[in-house]
């Protein structure tokens, strides 16, 4: 094989192997392809903040009250960052005490390893890069980034120091799009 024969194998080589590589890395597909989820929402996750906040009713018999609902503790929409974001993001508590967090009418881009996090930064319109910089708690990996979805919060998080949600590509340490979560009542 002569001299210029094994460049140019070696340097084809060389190629594929960067090409593989930076395929698995940047996974650019994931821009073309949507992933829908529809899990069952609580009612309170879409309800206007007027009838979640609204008194309870008083014409129902204390031997008969009704059967204990969730309840709305926070509530924000999305901004974008670094791709186009939108929906609403709620805090809930379930009857059972236990806290969920619930992605209304989420629509984002998909990408490698996006996680969704509770944070304590700030929402800004230019701070797509801050939200590793403070306390996060990690949720899981977004299960679609289009539709309504469910994330259990840990009881230890403490949503006191946790304001804020960020949809969060842990590969280029960027935010997709962010909510503050405002305390509702």
């Amino acid at each position: 094989m002569s001299r210029r024969r094994k460049v140019l194998v070696g340097v084809a080589l060389v190629l594929t192997v960067g090409a593989a590589f930076a395929l698995y890395w940047f996974q650019p597909w994931k821009l073309f392809v949507d992933r829908h989820v529809h899990e069952a929402l609580p009612a309170v996750a879409t309800e206007p903040i007027s009838v979640v906040t609204a008194p309870a009713s008083t014409t129902a018999s204390s031997t008969n009250s009704p059967p204990p609902r969730p309840v709305l503790l926070a509530r924000g929409s999305f901004i974008s960052h670094e791709h186009s974001t939108s929906g609403t993001a709620s805090i809930i508590r379930q009857p059972n005490g236990r806290r969920v967090l619930a992605l209304a009418g989420l629509r984002t881009s998909d990408g490698p390893v996006v996680r969704v996090w509770l944070t304590d930064r700030k929402v800004t319109k230019d701070g797509w890069h801050v939200f590793d910089d403070g306390t996060h708690v990690d949720l899981g990996g977004l299960k679609g980034n289009i539709g309504d979805q469910l994330y259990s919060i840990p009881d230890r998080a403490d949503l006191s120091v946790l304001r804020s949600v960020t949809i969060w590509c842990d590969r280029f340490n960027v935010s997709f799009g962010a909510a503050e979560l405002v305390p509702v009542g």
